[in-house]
């Protein structure tokens, strides 16, 4: 099986962990990229090439003011991790659940001891 572009999909985007450090930042406001680039200690051109790739899958949106590019973060794009992700949250509510049963238990025999 082929493995996915990494500039077509959000997944293969957000595996590379610098790229992810760029999104934490961007959390936070736009920045340009020499802040991106110093924050993280990695030169201006890799920061742009990490910030193209997150551009390409919608993660990331760019402004121009003056004479910067400002890159922004566009959460819109992180929609697919977050249904994926979404898929587990019952497996763990019921984890905790089943947890909270024992837990409950427990107290009870320890009280009637």
């Amino acid at each position: 099986m082929a493995r996915a572009a990494t500039t077509s999909d959000v997944f293969n985007a957000i595996a590379e962990p610098q790229r992810r450090d760029i999104l934490a930042l961007l959390r936070a406001g736009e920045r340009p990229v020499t802040d991106l680039a110093q924050e993280l200690g990695m030169s201006q051109p890799g920061a742009s090439k990490h910030l193209r790739v997150l551009r390409e899958v919608g993660l990331v949106r760019v402004r121009v003011a003056g004479k910067q590019r400002l890159y922004g973060l566009d959460a819109r794009g992180l929609r697919p991790i977050h249904e994926w992700v979404g898929g587990f949250e019952r497996y763990w509510n019921e984890s905790f659940d089943r947890l909270d049963t024992y837990l409950q238990d427990l107290k009870q025999t320890r009280q009637e001891e």
